[in-house]
């Protein structure tokens, strides 16, 4: 384990390892929640990589009637589209006991984001935050949540300050029109998970944390640098 600043790093050499170690830290923090408050509130990524995490996640023992789970950010397809994050979490998440928690989508059936911004920004605001764990990645292009380079909101998402709860993003390099939990919403929370995979996007994230080269231009840099919230980076080869 290395620390810097406000970023420290778990190394594992085994990616199941990674997997199971940060399934039991989330798991840890959602007991102590219930024990303290009689309820949890977790805020997951989709994509490839939490895959592992979610289903040793979803075999810990803990009360999920008594928690909440919804997503960063979405793309805006309904589940039952393959790149629906919502999907995602509903196959591999919310199995085994865990399909007793509660899921709160962001994808709401409207025909674009914008016309249903109204309605995810009021189920989101509903949720009893802080979260207790949030848990991101980060794509190739130095992207997190969807703040993507190019991203039309990107600016007032990555505001940490910023008094939207939840905007739309359409970037190129976004694929389809998405909506995410603003910076400044992510960022009230108890944890921040930062979950990668492979020696290219840990190069990249050590590079946007020092402001290296274009990394210094990377939106996860913004997550990396606010000193608002530790963030834990959990990484595998």
């Amino acid at each position: 384990m290395s620390s810097e600043l406000n970023v420290t790093t778990h190394s594992f050499t085994d990616c199941n390892a990674q997997a199971t170690a940060l399934a039991e830290r989330v798991a840890a923090q959602l007991r102590n929640a219930i024990a303290d408050r009689g309820k949890a509130l977790l805020a997951v990524s989709g994509g490839s990589t939490p895959k592992d995490f979610f289903a040793r996640l979803s075999q810990q023992t803990l009360d999920w009637a008594k928690v909440t789970i919804t997503l960063v950010d979405e793309r805006w397809v309904p589940d039952s589209d393959d790149r629906s994050n919502a999907r995602l979490v509903k196959t591999t998440l919310l199995q085994h006991a865990a399909s007793e928690a509660t899921f709160v989508p962001l994808f709401n059936g409207a025909s674009t984001p914008e016309e249903g911004l109204a309605a995810t920004t009021a189920s989101v605001d509903a949720l009893a935050r802080p979260f207790d764990a949030v848990v991101l990645g980060m794509g190739d292009d130095g992207h997190t949540a969807s703040f993507f380079p190019g991203g039309d909101h990107l600016a007032a998402a990555l505001n940490p300050d910023g008094r939207a709860s939840v905007l739309t993003m359409r970037a190129p390099g976004a694929g389809e029109s998405r909506i995410t939990l603003s910076l400044s919403t992510l960022l009230d929370t108890h944890s921040l998970y930062l979950l990668i995979t492979g020696e290219k996007k840990r190069d990249m994230l050590a590079d946007a944390r020092l402001g290296l080269g274009e990394a210094k231009d990377y939106p996860v840099r913004a997550v990396l640098t606010q000193q608002r919230v530790p963030v834990a980076v959990y990484w595998c080869p």
